[in-house]
């Protein structure tokens, strides 16, 4: 099974703001697989943009951003990779009415997501923003089983992530007030909402690890409620330096008649990864059944990256009304990261009262 990338109708010509290592390991090589135009690009590191535009032929390495809106027209798309404190900035040096691509997450907090909210609206964008796991080629298989196949009500999603990540390679999120949630586990909120939309609630703890105290979290607990019925479980754990062999990074799915799991090759042993693996298993009639491994063409980087940009292209082309990841729906999974510090700080309950 693969996927099938959008062909927009128009030549759109998609500029690059930032050039750090997302930009060079997804972002441009996802448009150069879907053959998407890269026009220009911008940093305020000079060296990285000349060295991303040598090697991906980009004609325009830009001195400023203003520079770079000067040849920018109607089929231009901004693709925005700045740390998060720096999204508000970049937008309001952008011109009215353009289309812009947001690298998550949208803001810092909760109160920056609907600052950008609101500078978007005020300036009349059409903004997305890249969570883009909900677009890669194992998500896709996986939602095209549960439609097409006997799958039934989806009862369990629960996602472990048990890996050594080189946090090193980031070195804004060594003075990033919040961390693991916002830049990790975001990721996960955002996907479990696509599969079954808003939680009731959210509970959390996300915590530092003695190796990483300058970084403020490492790892999480995350239970988004959906009732009685469904469980949505994510943990993570960031600090697993011992070798690949129990290294862990999946995606599992229940339903009622068949279940799915996905094998994240790309957290283990990163930035190299190791191979994605899809199973999944539908019961017929009710009867015992074997698993199938599902050959994925693609993987998380950089096919779902494509996903992220072609959802632009499509409203641009008036496929769709508006992005599948627009700023409007994102604000649900900012809310909840937002929840999920908010649990995370509250605490639990005290047993105190109970002995």
């Amino acid at each position: 099974m693969h996927s099938s990338f959008y062909k927009p109708a128009a030549n759109y010509s998609i500029y690059s703001i930032g050039a750090g290592g997302i930009v060079k390991d997804a972002h441009l090589p996802a448009y150069k697989l879907a053959g998407y135009t890269v026009k220009g690009i911008y940093d305020i590191d000079k060296s990285k943009a000349a060295q991303l535009a040598s090697l991906f032929d980009i004609p325009c390495n830009y001195e400023s951003i203003d520079q770079m809106v000067q040849d920018a027209n109607a089929t231009s798309i901004f693709d925005i990779a700045v740390p998060a404190s720096s999204i508000i900035e970049v937008l309001q040096k952008l011109p009215n009415g353009a289309a812009v691509l947001i690298q998550k997450p949208m803001g810092s907090d909760i109160a920056e997501a609907k600052e950008i909210i609101n500078l978007v609206q005020s300036k009349k964008m059409l903004a997305a923003v890249n969570f883009q796991l909900r677009y890669a080629p194992f998500i896709e298989a996986a939602k095209t089983i549960i439609a097409e196949k006997n799958f039934g009500t989806i009862t369990d999603i629960e996602i472990n992530v048990n890996v050594h990540t080189p946090w090193e390679l980031w070195t804004f999120l060594q003075t990033a007030p919040r961390v693991e949630i916002l830049y990790h586990s975001v990721h996960y909120i955002d996907l479990i909402r696509s599969f079954l939309g808003n939680p009731n609630a959210v509970y959390a703890k996300t915590i530092k690890h003695p190796v990483h105290t300058n970084l403020a979290s490492v790892k999480s607990n995350i239970i988004m409620d959906y009732g009685d019925f469904i469980g949505a479980n994510i943990r993570t754990n960031h600090c697993h330096n011992y070798g690949q062999q129990h290294q862990d990074a999946s995606i599992k799915i229940e339903g009622t008649n068949g279940a799915i799991k996905i094998n994240m090759g790309l957290l283990q042993n990163y930035p190299a990864g190791v191979p994605d693996r899809f199973e999944f298993i539908i019961k017929e009639n009710g009867a015992a059944a074997s698993w199938e491994t599902l050959a994925i063409n693609g993987s998380w980087f950089p096919h779902a990256f494509v996903g992220s940009m072609s959802e632009i292209m499509k409203t641009l082309d008036g496929v769709t009304s508006e992005p599948d990841n627009s700023v409007q729906d994102v604000l649900s999974t900012m809310a909840c990261v937002e929840a999920a510090y908010k649990s995370s700080a509250a605490g639990g309950q005290s047993i105190i009262d109970f002995l």
